[in-house]
């Protein structure tokens, strides 16, 4: 006899609106599918832009020659996938959290079970005269930098003197932005209200050493200034700025770098709570108010503030993803540290870098013929690792930064002076515990055991294992480290290349473009190596024979040399974070476009 009881039919999948196309929107998607092994889920990521998400952070390298597909996020594997709609140009204009639906600027309506927004942040333009002349942009999407690059273009057919240009701030974005002016050929003035570049990054020393660097390199600095009015309007496009002081000079081009505001407007629009300054308030799990929408990234208020850097961004997004598949995970706060390289010069700043932990002191190396400023911050005692602030030289990053509230088992200068430094980060034993990559969440553990027991037998091998690296690249020095006395634990013989780019070891390398007196690091890496370099084969190019070498001074620990400052103790920074957001957005002609998740 026949069973005619009907079989029930599979149940469809959930479906999960992403609203932005940033890289925590890329995260997201592919920490979802990650996760979802049973297929309960299927995503559509509606990007206002024309393109797949792309590196936001590598933007500057468009100026370089570099492809914008380059700087695509995600495989082809992942855009293909069945589960995964990926829709271009699609800007959200309205959401109806009772009937669960978003509505686009098209008119089109689509339903969710699960929304999430990730809008990231527009950028922030003062109101001053003139603001919105042409050949003023901002510097946030490759919109923008394209469209400045062809303004740029166009001007210099018309007027054969050499072109100037201003850039409104000096935070990290503003100093990117005066690199890319150069890389334009165009003179570069940066404009900054604060007393010092990089102001909620590093202290007064480091202000003056990035000075001294960002001059030598022919980058005008103007510090203590307030723009009043962009000049032009007579001749309709940008032909200066004017200050406050009543002094003015010629631009032809203007870039605005002051700050980034969260793109919270369908939040607003749709009675989602929003915090004091901005940004959707989230608890602790990426959820709002409505427990059918989540918010990550810049545009999220979580736990009292929006962060505008990518590491934190990406911690929410593998949190909402991981709360969808019923896991319990919670942000655990966001690692504030930064490192920026802008045009060969290195800055970089962690942990408590304004000593402004009571009972704090402070150990200062600082050379300024070298152009290095150096400062880590203890305990009172002197033993443990609060921060610090590297620039000029920001070598010992990538170790120092995971050690922040440990013992350096060592004597702190020794971390300080160049000569002596290698020898005490090369024999540094990190705990497992210890987090090496902030921007994905891996810590040295991870990367252990990748090797031991995954298989992973070289440094590309554990980046597509465990993602460490893949980001800012920065922590890759300590990666690299790890995964070779890992292999050499297992008799591995650990081959001697700098990195995937070069064959040679750093010894070798030196000696090669000493005997060829090559003098920049990309006629190095196209006589020597391949690729476009990385953050462990770089800093080689600093160190040619055609500049000089830093010199080794004594630190300035307490009775030391008298000639440097002593530890002291901490003073109050002055109720500042070290992050405020994200520090110097831009804004191009286009004054809402998409995020740049920093």
């Amino acid at each position: 006899m026949t069973d005619s009881t009907p079989t029930s039919s599979p149940t469809p999948p959930e479906h999960v609106v992403v609203v932005g196309g940033g890289m925590v929107a890329h995260r997201f998607v592919e920490a979802l599918r990650a996760r979802d092994a049973d297929n309960r889920y299927r995503i559509t990521l509606l990007a206002d832009e024309p393109r797949r998400p792309y590196d936001r952070v590598a933007l500057t390298t468009y100026f370089t020659g570099r492809d914008p597909r380059e700087l695509s996020l995600g495989g082809d594997e992942l855009w293909e996938d069945p589960m995964v709609r990926l829709r271009l140009r699609a800007l959200a204009t309205g959401i109806d959290r009772q009937a669960k639906s978003v509505t686009l600027a098209s008119g089109e309506v689509i339903d969710y079970d699960h929304l999430v927004l990730a809008t990231g942040s527009y950028p922030f333009v003062p109101p001053i005269k003139g603001n919105d002349l042409p050949g003023s942009f901002v510097y946030r999407t490759i919109d923008d930098v394209a469209a400045l690059r062809g303004y740029v273009e166009q001007l210099r057919e018309s007027k054969p003197r050499r072109l100037k240009g201003a850039v409104i701030g000096g935070g990290l974005l503003g100093l990117e932005a005066a690199g890319a002016l150069q890389a334009l050929d165009v003179d570069s003035t940066v404009v900054e209200f604060a007393p010092r570049l990089m102001s909620l990054q590093i202290d007064e020393g480091g202000g003056a050493a990035l000075r001294r660097l960002i001059s030598a390199l022919g980058i005008n600095v103007m510090t203590s200034v307030a723009s009043s009015r962009v000049i032009g309007q007579r001749v309709g496009v940008v032909t200066g700025l004017e200050f406050n002081d009543g002094r003015t000079m010629d631009a032809d081009v203007v870039i605005f770098a002051t700050g980034v505001r969260p793109r919270d407007e369908l939040a607003r629009s749709s009675g989602l709570p929003i915090g004091e300054r901005g940004g959707v308030v989230v608890d602790d799990r990426c959820a709002t108010l409505d427990p059918a929408i989540s918010a990550i990234g810049e545009v999220a208020c979580i736990q009292g503030r929006c962060w505008g850097l990518v590491g934190p961004g990406y911690s929410m997004a593998e949190i909402a993803a991981d709360r969808l598949v019923g896991g319990s995970g919670t942000f655990p706060g966001a690692d504030v540290s930064t490192k920026l390289k802008l045009l060969g010069v290195d800055v970089a700043s962690f942990g408590d870098a304004f000593a402004s932990e009571a009972g704090s002191l402070e150990v200062v190396y600082a050379d300024p013929i070298a152009g290095v400023y150096k400062k880590l911050v203890l305990s009172d005692d002197a033993v443990t690792l609060r921060g610090g602030i590297l620039v000029g030289d920001a070598s010992a990053y990538a170790s120092l930064r995971p050690m922040v509230g440990r013992k350096l088992g060592a004597d702190p200068s020794s971390f300080l002076v160049p000569e002596s430094a290698r020898g005490q980060l090369d024999n540094l034993e990190l705990p497992d515990d210890v987090g090496v990559c902030s921007c994905n969440n891996v810590d040295a553990g991870e990367i252990r055991r990748a090797v031991s027991d995954k298989g992973c037998c070289d440094l590309a091998a554990v980046k597509a294992c465990t993602k460490a690296g893949t980001s800012c690249g920065s922590c890759l020095p300590l990666v690299k480290k790890l995964v070779n006395a890992e292999l050499e634990k297992t008799g591995v013989t650990v081959s001697k290349a700098l990195c995937e780019h070069f064959e040679f070891s750093r010894a070798e390398l030196f000696n090669a473009v000493r005997v060829t007196g090559l003098t920049s690091f990309s006629e190095i890496v196209a006589r020597h190596g391949k690729g476009r370099g990385c953050d462990i084969c770089k800093p080689v190019g600093r160190l040619h024979p055609g500049q000089p070498r830093q010199r080794a001074h004594s630190c300035g620990r307490a009775g030391r040399d008298p000639g440097h400052q002593r530890p002291r103790a901490g003073q109050p920074a002055e109720g500042r974070h070290l992050f405020g957001g994200a520090p110097g957005a831009g804004r191009g002609n286009h004054p809402r476009q998409a995020d740049r998740d920093r």
